[in-house]
Parts: C-alpha cells; sequence; structure tokens
C-alpha cells in the first residue's frame, strides 16, 4: 500500500489486505494524505471508497457466504457479444432491498451511496449474449433474481477471495469487490408478478413490455435490471445487455414514448425556470413555448472528474429537434436519463415545450455516482414551483444570479439557445403585426 495513504487507514487496514492507490492528483494527494483537502473536494474521494471497502472486508474475505440480494444482478460490457455476469450479494442477511434502489438514494449522504456499493460483492461468470435463449440453472436464476421484487437469500461461492488486491482511484464511481463465481444458489425469491407475465409472454416486444410495466408503476431501475437480463422481448430476439447499456436504453425508450405523446399537446404558454441545487451540483431548466425539442449540458468546473486540469469551466452539450435524434449523444447517459425527468414533467403539465437543461458541477463533488444522480436530481427540480417570465432574457437573467457560468457563455456554447435567440419564427412575426 502506497505510503502517504498509510498513514489515515493504518488501523483499518491491520487485517493485510493488499490495497493498492491510484490518483490524477499525485502530488497534491502526497502532500494533502487525505486530511488537508487540498483538491477542494469536501470528502477525500479515495479515503471515502477506501473506507466503504475496508468497512466489509472482514465478511468478504472469504470464498462463500450467504447473503440477501436486493435482489441485484450485474451485465459487464468487456469482451461483448461474451458478458460477465452475475449475481450482487452483501456478505449478511436482512432487508437490503435499498442498496439496488437509485431511487431511494436521493437525499442520502454521499457516504452512505458508496456504502450501499462497496458493501455488494459481484460474482461473475462468463456467458455469451443469447444464453437466455437456452436456459440453464445458471441463466435462470440470474433472470429471477432480475425480476425480484425483495430481497432474497443467496448462497454464493467464489474460486477466489473478492479480497486479493483492491485499486481505489479519486474518479472512477463505486463499484464492490469482485470475483469468479464457482456457484450460486437462490432461494426465497419472490417474482414480481407483472415482470413474470411479460417474461413468459414470447410475442411482446421488449419496447412494449418495459413501456407497460413503467406504466404500471414499476420503478426504473427495476426494468434496467430485468432488460439487462434477457427478460423482455420476442423470444427469438432475447439476450442479455450489458448494465450500462441498459440502464441508457430504458430511459431512451420511454422518454421516446412520452415524447410521441406530448408532441399532441398545446405548448406551454410562458417561460417557466426551475432551478435545483443539490451535493455540490446546480440544475436549472428552461421551458420555452414552443414545439418539442431538448439540449442537455454540463459545466466541469476545474478539479472535477471530466475537468481536472482546467483554468475555466468545461461546457458541453447535447440536443435535439423536434423529430429526435438519430446519433448517440457525445455526452453520455445522462442525455436520455433527463430527457426522461423531462418528458415525464411535460406529461403531468399536458403541454410540450422547448426544453434546455443545465448542470453545473463544482470541484467539492466527490465523485461520479452515475446517471441515477441526474435523472433524480432532474426530477425533483421539476417537483419545484417554477418562476414565470414573458422572454428569454429574462430567464437567463435571473438564472445569472443562479448559476457560476454567466448567460453569455451558456448561449455561445447551446445550439437550442442560439436557435432561439436567433431565428425568428413566422408566428412570431404574426404576433406582432395587425393581421392578429
Amino acid at each position: 500500500m502506497d505510503r502517504w495513504y498509510s498513514s489515515f487507514l493504518s488501523r483499518e487496514l491491520s487485517s493485510g489486505a493488499d490495497v493498492r492507490v491510484r490518483s490524477k492528483h499525485t502530488t497534491l494527494c502526497i502532500m494533502c494524505r487525505g486530511g488537508r483537502r487540498l483538491c477542494g473536494k469536501s470528502i477525500c474521494p479515495i479515503e471515502l471508497k477506501a473506507r466503504a471497502y475496508i468497512k466489509n472486508l472482514n465478511v468478504i474475505n472469504t470464498k462463500e457466504f450467504v447473503g440477501s440480494s436486493p435482489p441485484s444482478v450485474f451485465v459487464g460490457r468487456f469482451g461483448y457479444p461474451y458478458v460477465f455476469a452475475g449475481p450482487m450479494v452483501p456478505p449478511f442477511i436482512g432487508d437490503t432491498e435499498v442498496m439496488d434502489i437509485p431511487e431511494a438514494w436521493f437525499g442520502k449522504p454521499v457516504e452512505t451511496i458508496v456504502n450501499y456499493r462497496y458493501s455488494l460483492v459481484r460474482g461473475t461468470t462468463r456467458l455469451p449474449i443469447d444464453s437466455v435463449r437456452r436456459g440453464g440453472r445458471v441463466v435462470e436464476s440470474l433472470q429471477e433474481l432480475s425480476m425480484g421484487s425483495s430481497p432474497a437469500d443467496t448462497e454464493v461461492e467464489f474460486l477466489k477471495k473478492p479480497t486479493d488486491r483492491v485499486s481505489f482511484d479519486d474518479n472512477s464511481q463505486p463499484f464492490g469487490p469482485s470475483a469468479p463465481l464457482k456457484s450460486f444458489d437462490v432461494s426465497s425469491i419472490r417474482v414480481d408478478h407483472r415482470i413474470e407475465k411479460a417474461y413468459y409472454d414470447v410475442d411482446l416486444r421488449a419496447a412494449e413490455a418495459v413501456d407497460d410495466l413503467y406504466r404500471s408503476g414499476l420503478q426504473v431501475s427495476r426494468l434496467q435490471k430485468a432488460f439487462s437480463m434477457g427478460v423482455f422481448g420476442l423470444s427469438r430476439n432475447r439476450k442479455m445487455v450489458p448494465t450500462r447499456w441498459g440502464i441508457t436504453a430504458v430511459d431512451s425508450l420511454l422518454s421516446k414514448r412520452l415524447i410521441d405523446e406530448i408532441k399532441a399537446f398545446e405548448t406551454v404558454d410562458k417561460y417557466m425556470v426551475y432551478a435545483h441545487s443539490y451535493q455540490h451540483n446546480t440544475f436549472a431548466a428552461i421551458l420555452m413555448p414552443r414545439k418539442w425539442s431538448f439540449e442537455w449540458m454540463e459545466a466541469w468546473f476545474p478539479g472535477t472528474f471530466w475537468n481536472l486540469r482546467g483554468e475555466d469551466a468545461a461546457v458541453i452539450g447535447d440536443d435535439e429537434g423536434y423529430y429526435g435524434r438519430k446519433t448517440y449523444p457525445d455526452i453520455g447517459g445522462c442525455y436520455f436519463s433527463t430527457r426522461l425527468g423531462v418528458a415525464e414533467h411535460l406529461k403531468r403539465l399536458k403541454r410540450q415545450a422547448t426544453v434546455l437543461v443545465v448542470r453545473e458541477i463544482m470541484p467539492e463533488f466527490p465523485l461520479p455516482l452515475g446517471v441515477w444522480f441526474v435523472r433524480e436530481n432532474v426530477r425533483s427540480m421539476f417537483k419545484g414551483t417554477p418562476r414565470i417570465f414573458e422572454d428569454l432574457r429574462s430567464c437567463l437573467m435571473y438564472l445569472k444570479d443562479f448559476l457560476v457560468v454567466p448567460p453569455s457563455r451558456w448561449v455561445e456554447e447551446s445550439a437550442l439557445l442560439r436557435d432561439t435567440i436567433l431565428q425568428r419564427r413566422i408566428d412570431d412575426y404574426f404576433r406582432r403585426s395587425d393581421l392578429t
């Protein structure tokens, strides 16, 4: 273990585990030693993840144990079309459901969320993605877990200990230890009957199944797990989908269907502005009285994950017009998780709009937590009361006191704002004429 890091974790590491530390701020970390917060973050991201891991070190330092899976499964993406899939199980029995329901994490301290992730041990076994069509005990057990509605007692046996060597760095998302799976057995599993019905309907397309289940009230995160394990779709098309891709696919599918609905509504009457701050992140949205279009933008300040050594905020964004987009956004899966939150809100309003959503990430934000963080913050933002304005300029002037990046920078970087400001519509002309 690196000498500078042992200065504040020596007591916890008395077990002798081989822990490796990586950081892109090496010199700064040596000077800081985890205590002076020289990087500007409110919590040392390395210390945060290491302490969560070490907290469970004694009980997971074994080749086998019994625990209550939330229930949870994970499908990796490396090696596709062969993937490493398996259950995620904490080394204890009890009510563990919250450990894999991101919708329930909003409002909880970052330390608690990281501890959830590091408490789940991932068993992995290599499988072809189409193995869900052939069945087998392992695949069927994983599909049962993905359809579960409550924690299931799971006995796991690994080929080696999950704790042989663990590396921490300052910017990766938190994930618990993993090990090759020798065997596992699931008992007392309670399958959600709504998902089970879709599973046995081999003539129901995956998109229809996911949409129907969403509208029945199922949480998005539960749909994403089942989707990832190839539970839905025509029998000949079913396959496993890496978890990261499955999350984005469900967000994209659901939001697209909602957008198709809201296009039948009238536009909002006024400009509406929403704003929200949480965990050193600021979110803001402007709803404009025009037909559907959408843009999602992020501003990463120096010292954050995507802007480690910059001198100014790095701003990036992606957008779509009335007919959507055909390419994957450069900004990643957060685009679709945000679009889902926007579409849900417009559906409640029974209105359509041109929508800009921006996010500012400050250096104090300790580490990326996943696209769920964006989706749940956007949902929370839209629960607030909007400020109403007559024009776009008033919206931007209002946000000037809320956001750090000045309005001129947002206009410069935003395709949607430039289009709104520079392009006159024919209906703008008629509103100003005597013809109406």
